[in-house]
């Protein structure tokens, strides 16, 4: 993987080229500021002052008491002062235009990623957000975006630099009717469309085995005839999402293998395609029993994590040591 190929990953060089068969995007740039902001973890989690008061848990009941009980200080006695929350003024009032230019609600990424982890603290349990205060809770939230502060060219095999040199937020169009199933990962080996995934695996749709034959022959056409012309890379992956009316938008890049999860794939079974005479390959879950844990159980990331030793694993062991306990209890039998 070239620096190149990571590059064109990113929405705001992208999304110009593919607006019009894309969903409803302003992408605006970020102060370093902000950036720093978003990177500092050497003092307690501070939410930026909204000069429109705006809160990022707008239903939570508020108790001046206890808040006061709450505020954060430096020092001791009378010399302890609370500390200043940042305030970013001018990125709040174009975050609070664009977002009522897109009908009131969206989503944000930045450069690469989403804060999909993050999504459990909001108080929808999803990435929608209508209030630059939100905006900012789940960027700040999220430990996935420090891929792209940090880690966006660790793979790469002429790395030159560790981060961009300039950040960018995107704000995408909220649309209450999205259906997940709806949506997949489609991956790009020698600029032909070898894979195709269901994007959320953690859910069997059974709609998805009936219309397969479909959705493959709408996804290649659309490959075929727009992506594969448009985007310069030999190898990477690409999100799309297929409407009702069965027109196909897309919604994401991402470079080849890394950080990009290949869903129901491996990257070694990937990596061996294309080869002549291989048909191409459509993955979808095909009954409950192949559901696969993902990031959108609304649950952070460690709970995922089924490895000896994780909270799943412990979760799991739990359960198991107190069903033995109750099927060998005189109880159990009477």
């Amino acid at each position: 993987m070239k620096e190149e190929d990571v590059n064109r990953c990113q929405i705001q060089e992208w999304y110009p080229r593919f607006k019009l068969v894309s969903t409803r995007t302003f992408i605006l740039e970020l102060p370093e500021s902000f950036v720093q902001y978003l990177l500092d973890d050497s003092g307690p989690f501070l939410l930026p002052v909204s000069i429109s008061n705006e809160d990022a848990f707008p239903n939570r009941i508020h108790n001046p008491e206890e808040e006061e009980d709450y505020q954060v200080s430096e020092g001791s006695g009378d010399e302890a002062e609370p500390l200043s929350p940042p305030s970013f003024p001018e990125l709040e009032l174009k975050i609070k235009e664009s977002i009522e230019t897109l009908g009131g609600a969206i989503f944000p990424k930045l450069n690469w990623s989403a804060p999909k982890d993050s999504a459990w603290i909001s108080t929808s349990g999803t990435l929608r957000c209508t209030t630059f205060s939100e905006i900012a809770l789940l960027l700040r939230s999220s430990d996935s975006l420090i891929h792209d502060l940090c880690h966006a060219y660790d793979s790469c095999s002429d790395k030159t630099m560790s981060r961009p040199p300039n950040f960018f937020l995107a704000l995408r169009k909220w649309y209450p009717s999205f259906q997940p199933e709806m949506e997949f990962r489609c991956f790009v080996r020698g600029q032909k469309l070898v894979g195709i995934s269901q994007r959320e695996v953690t859910t069997f749709y059974p709609v998805l085995c009936e219309k397969k034959n479909d959705l493959e022959v709408l996804i290649e056409e659309y490959f075929n005839g727009i992506v594969r012309l448009k985007f310069e890379s030999n190898d990477y992956t690409f999100d799309v999402y297929v409407t009702q009316d069965e027109r196909v938008k897309v919604l994401d890049f991402n470079p080849w293998g890394a950080f990009t999860l290949p869903l129901l794939f491996t990257w070694e079974e990937l990596e061996q395609k294309p080869r002549e005479g291989d048909d191409l390959d459509f993955r979808i879950v095909e009954s409950r029993c192949a559901v696969q844990p993902g990031l959108k159980t609304a649950v952070p990331y460690d709970y995922l994590d089924v490895s000896a030793g994780s909270g799943w694993d412990q979760f799991l062991r739990n359960a198991g040591e107190e069903l033995q306990r109750q099927t060998k209890s005189p109880e159990a039998g009477a």
